[in-house]
């Protein structure tokens, strides 16, 4: 037997940089509500007292920036100056410039339809790069099971917080799940980190107590604990002091957390605030909806794809397929099947996924896959009959 462990953090929507994204992913959905051809690249810097929304944004309409970001604070929880923080009398101050006109010229019309080529989904990749997208067997939603377990606890210590299970707890907090494999199969949680914002008169002792009983008890399996399971909630014995207030936030900070917490590669692009011209977020989850399909057709019980584009050029330059030996066809067979579903220029991508709508506020926090709760249209696995 192979024996091996693997670790994955969240962090609740409470931690600065997800203060940061939500604000960048309210301000585009704000402007999708009536302009759905904008085109934003938004980002958001945050320390004590202050909020700075900056990029560009090219758009016919009007958005008021300040609200949309002390909305955004208030409905995160932070909404008295005791905190650190508050929405109210934060300093919200605001940098936005159009998008450079040099990018525009190659997004607006692609290499391809310059050339007489185009068939009407020409637009081009927002910029180079390249994305990957993975969807593995271990969980129901096919997500690595450390960092979906590591998920289901921040949005859980999110839950009782605005439920007012525990009165007592801050919206600043972060979790960390630890699962042993054999034979590359996870059989048990290994460790359970658990670390909250909470107010100065508790104890840690009833902190422990709680959130044992309300999360953890509540989001792992009993089947996958044990007495040799270990669990720290609050180890450094302290956590009053959080949110910008302690730290300074920044936008697309977190890119593992939102994506396979480091169980799969990552091309380095953020997502939050940037519109789905930009291949950093419609190819990453064109990718995630490539490999989730792959692995529900039963094809592969591991799929990591990785799609490259240039800047100004629709068609992608590759697409790669990797199933870890995992795959029941040959993996040429999965990627001829790929290229024969599924379109992965990024017009199509945002016509196959109906990208141009306000939904990604509800991605900022918890990741941005495997998602459960809300509806995400690269979540579904509607491409199952067609590769098969």
């Amino acid at each position: 037997m192979e024996r091996k462990f693997f670790t994955s953090e969240s962090v609740t929507e409470g931690h600065p940089d997800k203060i940061c994204d939500a604000i960048s992913d309210a301000v585009l959905d704000e402007i999708y509500k009536t302009d759905p051809n904008a085109r934003v690249a938004c980002e958001v810097a945050c320390t004590t007292g202050l909020v700075l929304v900056m990029g560009e944004i090219s758009t016919e309409c009007y958005v008021d920036i300040q609200k949309v970001a002390r909305e955004t604070i208030r409905e995160i929880g932070y909404d008295r100056a005791k905190y650190g923080f508050d929405c109210d009398t934060c300093a919200v101050i605001s940098a936005i410039d159009e998008q450079s006109a040099d990018i525009a010229l190659g997004v607006d019309k692609s290499k391809e339809a310059k050339e007489g080529k185009g068939d009407g989904l020409d637009i081009g990749a927002g910029d180079q790069g390249m994305m990957f997208g993975f969807a593995c067997n271990e969980t129901e939603e096919l997500m690595p099971m450390p960092i979906s377990l590591a998920h289901k606890l921040a949005k859980r210590l999110t839950d009782i917080r605005k439920q007012g299970v525990v009165n007592y707890l801050r919206p600043d907090g972060k979790t960390q799940v630890t699962v042993e494999y054999v034979d590359d199969k996870p059989v048990r949680v290994d460790t359970i980190v658990i670390s909250t914002q909470h107010s100065e008169d508790v104890s840690q002792e009833q902190i422990a107590k709680d959130l044992k009983k309300f999360v953890v008890d509540e989001i792992i399996p009993a089947h996958l604990m044990d007495n040799d399971t270990k669990i720290y909630i609050n180890p450094t014995g302290k956590f009053v002091i959080g949110g910008p207030h302690g730290d300074s936030g920044l936008t697309g900070r977190k890119i593992i957390v939102d994506t396979y917490g480091g169980y799969a590669r990552h091309g380095g692009g953020a997502f939050s605030g940037k519109d789905p011209t930009k291949v950093d977020r419609s190819a990453s989850y064109a990718a995630r909806y490539v490999a989730k399909n792959v692995v529900a057709a039963g094809l592969a019980d591991k799929c990591e794809i990785q799609i490259a584009y240039a800047i100004g050029v629709a068609k992608p330059l590759s697409v790669r397929i990797d199933t870890f030996g995992t795959e029941k066809i040959p993996v040429a067979e999965i990627e001829e099947r790929v290229n024969k579903v599924f379109d992965l220029r990024p017009a199509s991508i945002i016509k196959m996924l109906d990208l141009r709508r306000p939904i990604y506020k509800q991605t900022s926090s918890y990741g941005h896959f495997g998602r459960t709760d809300v509806d995400l249209p690269w979540e579904r696995t509607d491409k199952v009959q067609e590769l098969k």
